[in-house]
């Protein structure tokens, strides 16, 4: 029997027994495995191949960043783990993967009807993949954090274990939920309040949370980052993070050219919204750690002459997740994204949008702020970080769950902890293995093969 023809037709309890079933190919223990032995590459040299395409005036801030410590830089060396991956035990269920499923691409953002909701919020890779390369680099990110916060061993294997176990769990609630059930599903500052209402100091951070998300909008951003200059507002420049093109080319009207197919990719509503703006000013803006290098732009817009939009366009590159020796699925990757985006979030911002521009980069947009916030890990108590594992658990959950195999997944993870166990030791033996890599990376700085800095010399126009 096909799976892929005959899946439709398939109980829910069949799908469960199917999933359950593919123990035998890969058992649960077997994703504590890792080993370093399999690796024919050098991490430094996959770092050196991520930069290609990127802006080289840029790449020194994303080495600078990367430097701070081990988890840094295991953010912005999302390369090298799905290339350990890719030799890792898999199940063999395929999802729509957000593909850097790190706990700092989690946070809080607006949905359409202006509700504080907690999802995923970077789908910058996202990309058909195993659901459990998405659980083993969240788990791996929580360890590293645990390890540069000074948390003991205990407490980081219990993030780990926390993680895995909410994921695990809700996973199996969504299985036995219908399939618009599991698509409507969203998880809103008051389901997490009333998760954690036990938990004082977590609910005291979940509600300073709401009072900053409602400061973070284009109109309580607007007097922050604009000026009056010879009659046009104009974005301050916060060099070497936000400045304008230098060079004496109306780059702005170059952009307004590619309005319109921005414009056409978003539903026919928002398109009538969008009609109400007309753009006022850009700046090249540095965005995140992975991310630095890569062509993304900050620009204000403007309705009736006051009200402001800030939108952010930002380059889509092929997903990591992507063989590079085959042709993508994808005819734009701005499409890539925003379709993986809309997939696998609860609800996303009205905005979101895409073009290709006449030099050939694909770029995805969204709103600048909407309400956005992400957490202040270097605040977090213990107990902090073990809630909110908790809830970065339950939202991937959701998102594998919306449109992915809940009944396989749930099926195979079934009711014991084999699983939560096996992911403990695997994000201890990999997050060892980050701290060696960063050490390698630290050494190719101080040798002067990479070069890390954090001025502004040297920063260039880009090519949009």
């Amino acid at each position: 029997m096909s799976l892929e023809m005959d899946r439709e037709n398939l109980t829910r309890e069949k799908r469960l027994q199917l999933g359950k079933d593919l123990r035998e190919r890969c058992s649960r223990s077997r994703h504590a495995e890792y080993s370093p032995s399999l690796r024919s590459w050098n991490p430094i040299d996959l770092i050196e191949t991520s930069n290609k395409g990127r802006i080289d005036s840029l790449v020194a801030i994303r080495y600078q960043r990367m430097l701070e410590s081990p988890f840094k830089f295991f953010r912005g060396a999302v390369i090298i783990q799905i290339r350990d991956l890719l030799n890792s035990p898999i199940s063999g269920i395929i999802v729509q993967a957000c593909g850097d499923c790190h706990l700092l691409n989690f946070g809080g953002f607006a949905t359409p009807e202006r509700n504080l909701a907690f999802d995923i919020n970077d789908f910058d890779e996202t990309f058909p993949g195993p659901w459990e390369w998405d659980i083993k680099r969240l788990v791996v990110s929580f360890a590293l954090a645990a390890r540069e916060l000074g948390f003991s061993k205990n407490i980081a294997d219990e993030a780990v274990k926390m993680a895995t176990y909410s994921y695990r769990i809700r996973m199996s609630e969504f299985a036995g939920q219908s399939i618009l059930d599991r698509w409507y599903a969203k998880i809103s500052i008051e389901n997490i309040l009333e998760f954690f209402h036990n938990d004082k100091d977590f609910v005291e951070r979940l509600r300073k949370v709401e009072t900053r998300a409602a400061s973070r909008t284009s109109e309580a951003l607007f007097p922050k980052i604009t000026r009056a200059v010879k009659g046009h507002l104009k974005i301050l420049d916060e060099p070497p993070l936000i400045y304008h093109f230098r060079k004496a080319n109306n780059y702005l009207e170059r952009l307004g050219r590619y309005l319109d197919d921005y414009k056409a990719s978003l539903q026919e509503n928002k398109q009538k919204l969008f009609d109400h703006y007309r753009i006022g000013d850009t700046a090249i803006k540095v965005v995140g750690i992975g991310s630095v290098g890569t062509r993304c732009l900050v620009s204000l817009f403007l309705a009736d002459g006051k009200d402001p939009l800030f939108l952010q366009t930002k380059e889509a590159r092929r997903s990591i997740l992507k063989n590079p020796d085959r042709k993508s699925r994808y005819e734009n990757q701005g499409y890539r994204v925003v379709h993986g985006q809309r997939l696998m979030q609860a609800a996303s911002d009205i905005f979101l949008g895409w073009f290709r521009s006449d030099s050939g980069h694909d770029y995805c947009v969204r709103q600048l702020h909407d309400m956005k916030v992400s957490a202040q890990v270097e605040t977090f108590k213990p107990q902090t970080l073990l809630s909110y594992a908790t809830m970065c658990g339950w939202a991937l959950a959701r998102a594998h769950a919306k449109v992915g195999e809940a009944e396989m997944i749930a099926g195979y993870l079934g009711t014991k902890d084999k699983f939560d166990d096996a992911l403990v030791q695997y994000a201890k033996s990999y997050a060892d293995q980050v701290e060696l890599d960063f050490k390698a990376f630290r050494a190719a700085v101080r040798s002067g093969r990479l070069r890390a800095r954090t001025t502004e010399s040297g920063l260039k126009d880009l090519e949009i």
